[in-house]
């Protein structure tokens, strides 16, 4: 792992998350005891004043959690330090969680359990929690994603061989929901399984983010890394269903699912124009579609969040940048077709049948009263359809503005107010640059846009087969035989007399030796 104490921006992050965490804490004992007195007493005076110290106790809660969305939205910290003109992605934060001490529990079920002297396992037990506390700071690399799936391939085993599923260990593990700040706590290792998950696909997501997104090989990979978080966090929903904790809930994860495909999906459209988007024709309408797709894909993001239950707990200003960027990408969707419209006519050697199959794929439906190849051939009409669609692209680049506008922690994200305003600028100088005809046309409405794509994304399953692990207490013998959920006595020799065919049965294997072909006349038996 990562130096704790290391002053880096993330880590700065992460540190001021955990302060929150336990501020949050104690809010919460305080509103809880409060409530439990409130419902105790029945003095009117002391209701009056419980009720006030509540008042107090919910109005620092609300504080505290906008402040967590604070650092939910802190997305700069994360982006590429290089240059750039791009809106920022959103990563998720680690999720925090206490120290937890596996020494007494482990030692005590190696003893009483496999009856062997625990003392010579003090090694592995150090191992184990040396690894858990590096998965606390993992590097935001490949490095840190093999050692937290580790760290997650080892609790497989330690859950096999200590953890009986008729009784508790003792050992409590604590995370905290990164949403709220309000921690979970559980004996069993479901929590802490889940929350590496959880923890995997996050540091997936700040790999992502972090990516040089004005090169082909960052957006790549940016692209991979948010598949494969997508992918990671899938897994989480589909194979831990009844996690407590609000973050990890299937609605929650469903939402963080489409939004690391939503990102994926505009690396896509950023690889498509990162060598320049040629003013031509086809290359134009390709442009138009997968940008299109884009504006859909947070559309549906954006309805996503404000459903029930996820509407309460989802980072407010997420939700705000989802409605912003599926206006955005709209508005670039019309202002790629009214360039398409304004900038080529059908010249005499060009292939009217393609162009017009292009246009026609553009649309559900042409405007009432035009057709494609009509269009192509007017130049009046090309002219007044491009204007409505850069009157459309307006209204979206202002609607995204005037969004940005009112969202406090998004207003103050410099990068985004840069590339909204120069989107808008481009929309209205290619407006003004349009001829002004008055006839019954101008008031003409364009049509909604059709996406579509080339590109495939869908989330990346984890192979976790890739990571390979060593059992830490393999010593204690072959795990199919050595687990919790086999009964042992003690080791204790036993004086079998020999018959006249010898002992009556055989061994086979080594540590442990099996018995077989056992006659049961002889004494053995």
């Amino acid at each position: 792992g990562c130096n704790p104490l290391a002053e880096t921006g993330r880590s700065k992050l992460q540190n001021q998350r955990a302060v929150l965490n336990q501020q949050i804490l104690r809010a919460v004992r305080m509103r809880a005891g409060a409530e439990n007195l409130l419902r105790a007493t029945t003095n009117n005076k002391v209701r009056e004043q419980v009720l006030l110290e509540l008042s107090f106790v919910n109005s620092d809660l609300q504080i505290l959690k906008e402040e967590l969305e604070g650092l939910n939205i802190s997305v700069e910290v994360y982006q590429n330090a290089e240059e750039t003109f791009s809106i920022p992605l959103v990563p998720l934060g680690l999720k925090e969680t206490k120290e937890v001490d596996f020494t007494l529990p482990l030692k005590d079920f190696i003893l009483e359990h496999y009856s062997e002297d625990s003392s010579e396992y003090e090694d592995e037990i150090a191992d184990l929690m040396d690894l858990r506390q590096a998965c606390r700071t993992p590097s935001r690399d490949q490095a840190g994603i093999e050692m937290l799936i580790s760290y997650f391939l080892q609790l497989g085993y330690v859950e096999n061989r200590f953890f009986p599923p008729t009784r508790h260990m003792g050992v409590l593990f604590t995370w905290y929901d990164s949403f709220t700040g309000v921690p979970v706590c559980q004996q069993n290792l479901l929590l802490e399984k889940a929350s590496i998950l959880f923890n995997i696909g996050a540091l997936y997501t700040q790999i992502g983010t972090r990516c040089n997104r004005q090169t082909q090989e960052g957006l790549e990979n940016a692209v991979d890394a948010f598949q494969k978080a997508a992918g990671v966090l899938s897994y989480l929903k589909e194979t831990f269903t009844h996690t407590p904790s609000y973050d990890m809930s299937p609605a929650m994860l469903n939402v963080l699912v489409k939004m690391m495909l939503a990102q994926a999906r505009e690396c896509v459209f950023e690889q498509t124009g990162l060598s320049g988007i040629r003013n031509e024709f086809f290359t134009l309408v390709k442009m138009t579609q997968e940008v299109a797709k884009v504006g859909e894909v947070y559309v549906l993001l954006n309805t996503a969040m404000n459903q029930e239950p996820v509407k309460e707990n989802i980072p407010y200003s997420w939700s705000k940048l989802a409605q912003i960027k599926s206006d955005h990408y709209k508005a670039l969707a019309h202002y790629f077709i009214a360039t398409i419209l304004c900038d080529h006519e059908l010249q005499p050697g060009d292939d009217e049948d393609q162009q017009e199959k292009a246009l026609s794929q553009l649309y559900d439906h042409m405007p009432e009263g035009l057709m494609a190849l009509a269009v192509l051939k007017d130049k009046v009409r090309r002219k007044q359809l491009g204007k409505a669609h850069l009157r459309k692209a307006i209204v979206y680049h202002e609607e995204a503005l005037r969004v940005c506008g009112l969202c406090k922690k998004l207003r103050n994200i410099d990068v985004l107010q840069e590339v909204l305003t120069a989107a808008h600028k481009r929309s209205l100088l290619k407006y003004a640059q349009q001829e002004t005809e008055d006839d019954f046309l101008s008031l003409i409405q364009a049509p909604d846009v059709l996406p579509k794509t080339e590109h495939k994304i869908e989330p990346i399953p984890p192979q976790f087969s890739k990571v390979k692990v060593k059992d830490f207490f393999h010593k204690l013998g072959p795990l199919t035989v050595f687990s919790a959920k086999q009964r042992w006595t003690a080791p204790r020799t036993i004086r079998i007399p020999q018959g006249a065919g010898g002992l009556g049965f055989h061994l086979k294997g080594g540590s442990p030796a099996q018995i077989y072909c056992l006659d049961p006349a002889c004494p053995a038996a």
